[in-house]
Formats: C-alpha cells, sequence, structure tokens
C-alpha cells in the first residue's frame, strides 16, 4: 500500500498541487508521485499551516536551501527575528527552522507561522527543556507525556517539519562519551537527550515512543526530521562508531514511519573534512534507503570562526554533488554568537551558491542553463541581464551604482576584455577619481 493511501493529508495536498510542483521542480508529476511513494522526496507541508507553499526535498528536485533562526537565552530579540523570517523569503530560503530557546516560544512560532508561507522546521525537545529551565530545573526533567504533548501541540499549530532526536541511543552516547571525541555530543537535543538517559537509566524516550510519535505526525503531515544527536563536532570526530550507529538507527526509523504513512528526512554531520565529504555522504544515503538528506554545511575545516558560512558552502557544494538534498546553511555568527539580519543574508547567499555550484556539475537543466545565460550576458556587456541571472541581484545593483551609467565594469574600463576583440573603434571611458597617498 502506497504511502498516499496511508497517509490521507500527504494525498490531498498532492492532488491539489501536483501541476505547481511539478512546474517548479522541472519533473513530471509521475516522478514526484514515484519519489514521495519511494520515500526518496518528501513534501513539506502541514495543512494547518495556512498558505504554506508545499516544497519538495529530495533529488532529482532541486536542490533546497534552510535558514535557521530564533531567540537565544542571552538575545531575545523577537521583532529581530521577524525580520529575519521576512529577509528569508526574499533572500532566496526555501524554508525555515524555529530555534528558539527563550521568551514565549508558543507566542514566537505562531507569529512567524503567520508571517511566512515557508514551511516551518522546530525541534521541539528545546520547548520542553526551556520550561523546565525557566524553573529553575534541570533541562531533563522533562517527562515522556510532556515530549509527546509537546509535538501534539506543535503539529495542531501547523509546524510542516521536527527535528526529532529518536536515532540516539544509550549505547550511541557511550560510544560518544568513551570513544576519545574530541568535542563529544555538541548537538543540543543529543546531548539534552544523553543527559537525560544517564539521569533516569533508561532508553531514548523519542525511541521507545516512537509509534506514538508516528501517531502525531501522520494526523497533521508532519515530516520528521530524524535528527544526527550524534553528528561529528569537528572534523577529527567525523565517521566515528557513534556517528553510524545512530546513522544505522535512523535508517531502520525511516523504514517503520514509511510503512505508517510518515515522511522522513534525515540529518547529517556538521564537521567534515574535504576528503571524506563524498563517503559520508554516500554511505548515509545508503544506510538510509535514499531519504531525503538534509546537512549542515558540513564544514569542511573547524578554523573558519567568522567566515564558517564559506566552508559550509564548500562543504554544502560537495554534499549536495554527491547525493544531499537540503543544505542547511551558516553564517558567519556560527559557533560565536546569534546571528543578526545581515548574517542571515550572508548564509542564505552562501548555501545558494553551493547548491548552484552542484546543480550546474550534475547537468541540471535549469543550473547549466543559467550559468551559460549568465556566460553569454558577460559576453554582451548585458548588466541588466547579469544582475536578473544573479544570486543576488541586489548585491549587484549596490556594487555596480556609482558606475552603473558605464558600459564596461569599472576594473577593466577602456581595457574591458570583453570589447577589445569585438570592435575597432572605441571611446576611452572617463578616468574617474585618481586618489594618490
Amino acid at each position: 500500500m502506497s504511502i498516499f493511501s496511508k497517509n490521507t493529508q500527504l494525498a490531498a495536498i498532492f492532488r491539489a498541487h501536483s501541476s505547481q510542483l511539478a512546474a517548479a521542480e522541472g519533473l513530471s508529476p509521475e516522478t514526484i508521485e514515484a519519489g514521495v511513494a519511494a520515500g526518496t522526496m518528501v513534501i513539506l507541508a502541514n495543512p494547518a499551516h495556512k498558505d504554506v507553499t508545499p516544497t519538495i526535498i529530495g533529488q532529482p528536485a532541486k536542490v533546497k536551501v534552510n535558514a535557521n533562526i530564533g531567540t537565544s537565552m542571552f538575545v531575545t530579540d523577537v521583532a529581530m527575528e521577524m525580520d529575519k523570517v521576512r529577509l528569508c523569503k526574499t533572500a532566496g530560503a526555501h524554508a525555515l527552522m524555529d530555534l528558539s530557546t527563550a521568551g514565549d516560544l508558543h507566542a514566537i512560532r505562531g507569529d512567524i507561522l503567520a508571517a511566512t508561507d515557508l514551511p516551518l522546521g522546530t525541534v521541539p525537545l528545546y520547548g520542553v527543556a526551556q520550561r523546565h529551565i525557566a524553573k529553575g530545573g534541570d533541562p531533563s526533567d522533562f517527562t515522556v507525556a510532556e515530549i509527546l504533548a509537546e509535538i501534539a501541540r506543535q503539529a495542531e499549530q501547523g509546524v510542516d517539519f521536527m527535528t526529532l532526536h529518536c536515532g540516539i541511543t544509550r549505547r550511541g552516547v557511550e560510544l560518544a562519551s568513551e570513544g576519545g571525541r574530541v568535542t563529544g555530543i555538541v548537538s543540543r537535543g543529543g546531548s539534552i537527550l544523553g543527559r537525560w538517559m544517564r539521569r533516569h537509566g533508561e532508553e531514548n524516550p523519542f525511541l521507545t515512543h516512537y509509534d506514538d510519535i508516528l501517531d502525531i505526525c501522520l494526523a497533521h503531515n508532519v515530516t520528521i526530521s530524524l535528527g544526527d544527536g550524534l553528528r561529528p563536532g569537528c572534523g577529527a570526530d567525523a565517521g566515528d562508531g557513534a556517528q553510524w550507529e545512530e546513522v544505522i538507527n535512523l535508517g531502520r526509523l525511516a523504514v517503520r514511519a514509511m510503512e505508517r504513512g510518515v515522511q522522513t528526512m534525515i540529518e547529517g554531520p556538521g564537521h567534515v573534512p574535504l576528503h571524506l565529504v563524498q563517503g559520508q555522504i554516500q554511505g548515509i544515503k545508503r544506510l538510509t534507503h535514499g531519504a531525503p538528506l538534509y546537512v549542515l554545511g558540513p564544514l569542511t575545516t573547524d578554523c573558519a570562526p567568522g567566515y564558517d558560512h564559506i566552508a559550509g558552502a564548500i562543504g554544502g557544494a560537495l554534499a549536495a554533488y554527491f547525493g544531499a538534498d537540503f543544505l542547511c546553511y551558516l553564517t558567519p555568527a556560527e559557533h560565536l554568537t546569534l546571528p543578526n539580519v545581515e548574517d542571515v543574508r550572508a548564509g542564505i547567499k552562501a548555501s545558494l551558491i553551493a547548491a548552484q555550484s552542484a546543480e550546474t556539475a550534475l547537468g541540471r537543466p535549469h543550473a547549466a542553463g543559467r550559468d551559460l545565460a549568465m556566460s553569454q550576458a558577460r559576453a554582451d556587456l548585458d548588466w541588466e541581464a547579469m544582475t536578473e541571472l544573479s544570486l543576488d541581484p541586489d548585491m549587484v545593483r549596490a556594487r555596480r551604482a556609482k558606475h552603473s551609467q558605464e558600459k564596461e565594469c569599472a576594473m577593466c574600463g577602456a581595457m574591458c576584455a570583453m570589447r577589445m576583440m569585438n570592435t575597432d573603434a572605441f571611446e576611452c571611458p572617463t578616468t574617474g577619481e585618481t586618489k594618490t597617498k
């Protein structure tokens, strides 16, 4: 029996939007339907999220970019977070995650859902842990009932996908803690669950109550983003036993979800040296049966604080080329502070560059065609076309503003190579200002 037969919400969404989805992705409705049925594509859309744009994750659909936003316990500026929400759409992100850990999380989430048609993801464990911290308690004091209630509450509110750390086990925590890792467990959700398991002496409640979670998600077409709670937090930890033990569990959980009619994505590694990216991506995809892979970066070096969006874009381009489907951005603020609006913009653009680079290399018509059109526009010195074809038209306009009336760029002027061999007569443009020391 197909997932569409088991998940009536998903079936209705596909029937209503198949033509638009096909047009947006350059794929036939039949290709999309087959991918969703096989579990290699998901359609992000909770019917309770008013006016949400159903969005496909999973190649050969276009590689998508996610932007993380949200308050922190040091910086709780809801107005700034709402500015980020609006920017994410205009800057080109395809989905958002609200990772807020301070303030009225239910109200913040409601405001975000009302303000954007982009699919919204969350980490329900944060809300549960935050309530205990706010009371002066331990973040791992939660009960199973609290977890299930929070997932249900967010699903009813309209959240489209949720990071749920269902694959981390007591054995995995032991491997991460005792296996010589440099950075241990760097996932916030993974560390909270690891603490809970140690204090209570019990197995991960997200795993032991997975069937209850599936029931909730099925009722609302919430896609489970199976969290990588034991992902490597530095290049030196990539590919260790703890990471792969969890990946194997995630593959099994993806199969169980598919059998129940629930869509899943797999979350992938955060820090992976350049030479290991191919093996990591292909290994994860194989062990998780080709489920859509959602990667944070990956960062190919640990030495670029302030520029982690670049390190992440390098890894993201390779990851997407080798099969990753969904790139979670990094910003210049990563590892340093809460990103501001400009950091968010920089992170989105870096990940869009990574996606475009990978898809051009893969020979995807929309990406290769865009690159070729840009090349022709440059040959023709067609600045209007160059601007519109760029991944950041606003940046192009701003950088060219002072010399926008010139045919050539301000770097080459009369020595413009594009004109040198294509015209017999040419007028030397004004030399502009000369600055001396």
